[in-house]
């Protein structure tokens, strides 16, 4: 059956749609369905779409192509809308990721449509509409309970007419709002007046929390610049401005033209749209040179309406609603949400680690079933077909109010809806399943031309399922991940990935394994179920596995949900997780796949407890690793070889203890103003920071240094740390030089995926990717660029050059330069190493070496993977070809020992 994956879309929630179109692509079940990827661009285009482009880290890293002469070499990267094509020219774009297609065509494409299209012309009822026109079936809900599902003022309504308690609101008109300046003095006097503080103020289209902020105190500047936030309109002053240097004007246009934290470009500035932020930036200092002293800018992505709304103190939780056997709404198990502020926003939703997730919400359990019975009765009161999204709030009195339920979900690996599903038995590929067959179910019972889908339903309930294929002998491997560095959280997410994928494939059983610690500091492994290897949060899955239980609720949802579960999940489920010694583990597996971040996993440790009981693993060797975990003796050596490096210092705790004074003056003789100082063996950007001055290091090194666990806040907010952001303590750490030009031509920051294999002799062959391009808002990658969906952006091929022949000869010796380096530190399996690369007259190069990682981030939109991707691997085949690798070592290794 031909699923066709419609993602992206013209929402601010492009990116998550994004990133939840490639997880329903990888995860479908490749035994029953044929995925085609059809991503709508920001104008509505349908694009098939070549599936390398799947798995870019952002839309715009492909889209618009970077060759374009209107896109290349520019500082801002953006959205096709900003570049003002022509037709031909948007012709041209759309030939350069796939093939342009009519809607009329989807039909002889495709037998079905997975909609993970999120927010206006994606949740509205609209390509619904399109959809139904074309007699075309689809996933979800159809179109009236779209289009309540995407208005909350809408809902409101409802659903106090309907009897259900809602948080109180105020409705405000956009078009009222901006009438004049006493409308807005009206509609504030009348929210002070009619609400206690704090109250919340949102979009009423709007997801993924974007345009929500929380009022604290009744000042009407404050009020006024909520609402307007709200609506998507920025007031930018003149003597903010001006006081801003030239970096500093370049990183507030790009904050401000953000579609999820900014207001988000194309911009109304007077009569005059603004679609590119380099004119924006020409426009406001053109404004303010000729003497006006504010610009107001209105976004053309505005909103219709804004609720003002009470704020209820409790807490939140989501609960994903999907239909049995015979229609009948099923709650799965609340979840709560632990969050670090008062809005569950962006970065804490799509971020792994951030937020916290207890499943099923905290609570007595005739308050989780009241909970239940409350979603599943708006669940049917509002109409909605296959699945939905509630979210509410129980408040200190044990009431409860429901709010913004959402006709579709987030579809990244550990979102609401696979979480709750695996806490009844069902794996995301499962899960997946069941929505195509009840929604087919659904446009059967709906359609006014039934026959085609009828035969697609009897292709999936007589054909397809009963003869799912049956378990052969597959290699069992082991996917360790989790640990206890700081990237901790991350490990959870690369480890995930890699089961997901290999699991699928059907050539792999896979285990998903945790590793933690046990109170003597010992390793500990765990095999996880379902439902905890869902949990994006390290910690969770640590306390989890050592006292798991299955709640009450749960055990009468999972009976309640039994005809879906005996129907699409195979097998007999395991929902405990078993612990098992190391000893027993190395027997139940013939692979171990690492997806291990830091300590352990990158230094040996692992690798040298295999390697004794002959157990194949991924990556490189136990000296290989050791080395390329420091990253100041990694540098050492490969400065010792001729290769060039920033000039470094390590800074040791027993010398700052010894003697505070001289070891600052030691770094200061060594390494100028600004510098780097970093962890030398961890990664992900873990407390990566710029440091300006000597009260700057000397905070850090207080911080990196310190005896105690927890980070006060006086030093957190002199170290700039975002909420939950954490910072490792250590015995040592690097500070190095700051790299820049030199008196280049041209200097950019790369980071570069590599793969080996054996030739015909059985010597290691080095496949040197492409270099990708790294773009980092601040100077540093932070972790919300290098993970968060849609804040990345890493151009692949990297643009050494202008010219396309000048930019594969430099390509060319950069990679030649990384193979060295590689094999200089033996080097095996994948890695990924990071450079800057300054390009001289002549197209002379430098390549000055950042770090090595031996086992680098699989996340799924890591940029290994899309490197992977134009050398014709897919994401599967890309950790296939590393498992083979691993075998054909260890088989040699074996041959070497007996001889």
């Amino acid at each position: 059956m031909r699923i066709g994956i419609l993602f992206g879309g013209r929402s601010r929630e492009r990116e998550i749609s994004f990133a939840g179109g490639r997880t329903v692509y990888d995860l479908l079940d490749k035994t029953f369905f044929e995925p085609v990827p059809i991503f709508v661009d920001s104008f509505g285009n349908f694009i098939e779409l070549d599936w390398q482009y799947l798995y870019k880290g952002s839309i715009r890293d492909f889209y618009p192509p970077v060759s374009s002469s209107t896109h290349a070499g520019n500082q801002y990267q953006v959205y096709i809308e900003s570049l003002e094509l022509s037709l031909e020219q948007m012709d041209i774009a759309i030939v350069s990721i796939g093939r342009k297609l009519a809607p009329e065509e989807l039909k002889h494409l495709v037998d079905f449509v997975f909609l993970a299209l999120h927010g206006p012309y994606g949740e509205d009822g609209a390509i619904q509409g399109i959809l139904d026109f074309y007699d075309i079936p689809y996933s979800g809900s159809g179109i009236l309970p779209s289009a309540i599902g995407i208005n909350k003022a809408i809902q409101k309504q409802l659903m106090l007419d309907m009897g259900i308690r809602v948080a109180r609101s105020e409705n405000i008109q956009r078009t009222e709002w901006l009438s004049n300046n006493e409308q807005r003095i009206h509609f504030f006097e009348k929210v002070k007046h009619g609400f206690d503080l704090p109250v919340v103020i949102k979009s009423s289209t709007q997801g993924s929390s974007i345009g929500v902020s929380i009022l604290k105190e009744w000042d009407f500047e404050k009020f006024e610049s909520a609402l307007n936030k709200s609506f998507f309109i920025s007031q930018v002053q003149s003597e903010d401005w001006i006081n801003l240097q030239p970096d500093e004007k370049k990183l507030f246009i790009q904050q401000i033209s953000d579609i999820y934290i900014g207001t988000g470009i194309p911009f109304i500035i007077g009569d005059e749209i603004v679609y590119h932020p380099a004119r924006l930036e020409a426009k406001l200092q053109y404004l303010f040179e000729t003497g006006n002293k504010s610009v107001m800018l209105y976004s053309l992505q505005t909103e219709p309406a804004v609720l003002v709304e009470e704020f209820i103190d409790g807490k939140e939780f989501s609960c994903i609603v999907v239909e049995g056997e015979h229609g009948e709404p099923i709650a799965l198990p609340p979840t709560e949400i632990i969050k670090q502020s008062q809005i569950f926003d962006y970065r804490a939703k799509y971020l792994p680690g951030i937020s916290r997730k207890i499943t099923p919400i905290h609570l007595p359990e005739d308050k989780i079933n009241e909970i239940i019975f409350a979603c599943e009765n708006l669940y049917k009161k509002l109409h909605f077909d296959v699945y939905a999204r509630i979210d509410g709030l129980i408040n200190q009195d044990g009431v409860i109010y429901l709010n913004d339920p959402n006709t579709t979900s987030g579809m990244l690996p550990s979102s609401f809806f696979f979480h709750q599903a695996a806490e009844i038995g069902l794996s995301p590929s499962q899960f997946l399943t069941y929505i195509i067959h009840k929604s087919l179910q659904k446009r059967l019972a709906f359609s006014h031309r039934a026959h085609h889908i009828k035969q697609l339903l009897n292709l999936l309930e007589n054909d397809l399922i009963p003869e799912a294929i049956e378990q052969k002998h597959k290699m069992n491997v082991a996917v360790i991940f989790g640990g206890y560095s700081s990237e901790r959280h991350i490990s959870v997410e690369s480890g995930r990935n890699v089961f997901e994928k290999i699991s699928s494939s059907g050539k792999y059983n896979a285990l998903p394994v945790f590793l933690g610690l046990d109170q003597n500091g010992e390793f500990e492994f765990y095999i996880l179920p379902m439902s905890l290897l869902l949990k994006d949060n390290a910690d969770d899955i640590q306390q989890k596995a050592a006292n798991y239980k299955i709640e009450p609720v749960i055990d009468q949802i999972i009976q309640k949900a039994g005809y879906i579960t005996k129907t699409f999940a195979s097998g007999d489920y395991q929902f405990y997780p078993v612990w098992v010694s190391f000893e027993e583990l190395s027997k139940m597996v013939d692979f171990v796949f690492i997806g291990l971040h830091g300590r352990p996993g990158e230094d040996g440790h692992l690798q040298r407890l295999l390697e004794a009981k002959n157990i194949p693993y991924n990556g490189s060797g136990i000296e290989s690793s050791q080395t390329t975990i420091n990253k100041y003796l990694t540098n050492e050596i490969l400065k010792e070889n001729g290769f060039l490096i920033p000039n470094h210092y390590l800074v040791n705790k027993e010398k700052w203890i010894e003697d505070p004074h001289h070891l600052i003056e030691s770094i200061e003789a060594n390494i100028s103003y600004p510098l780097i100082a970093k962890p030398s063996d961890d990664g992900c950007s873990s407390a990566v920071k710029k440091i300006k001055s000597r009260n700057e290091l000397m905070v850090f090194i207080e911080a990196m240094f310190r005896e105690f666990e927890d980070l006060p806040s006086i030093m957190r907010q002199n170290l700039d740390l975002k909420s939950n952001e954490e910072f490792p303590q250590k015995n040592y750490f690097v500070v190095e030089q700051l790299i820049d030009a030199n008196g280049a031509d041209h200097f950019l920051e790369v980071t570069c995926g590599m793969l080996t294999s054996f030739d015909d002799e059985g010597n290691v062959e080095y496949e040197i990717f492409e270099p990708s391009e790294a773009l980092a808002q601040k100077g540093i990658l932070s972790l919300e660029e290098k993970f968060l969906a849609g804040e990345g952006q890493n151009i692949t091929p990297a643009r050494f050059c202008p010219n396309k022949i000048e930019n594969s000869l430099v390509s060319t010796e950069v990679r030649k330069i990384l193979e060295k380096a590689a094999k200089v530190l033996n080097i095996e399996g994948y890695s990924r190493i990071d450079a800057f690369v300054r390009i001289y007259k002549d197209n002379i190069v430098e390549v000055i070496f950042i770090e090595v990682n031996s086992l680098p981030g699989l996340t799924p939109a890591t940029v290994i993977f899309h490197q992977a991707a134009i050398n014709g691997y897919k994401p599967f085949e890309f950790l296939d070809h590393i498992i083979h690798y691993g075998i054909e070592k260890s088989k040699k290794s074996e041959i070497n020992r007996q001889n």
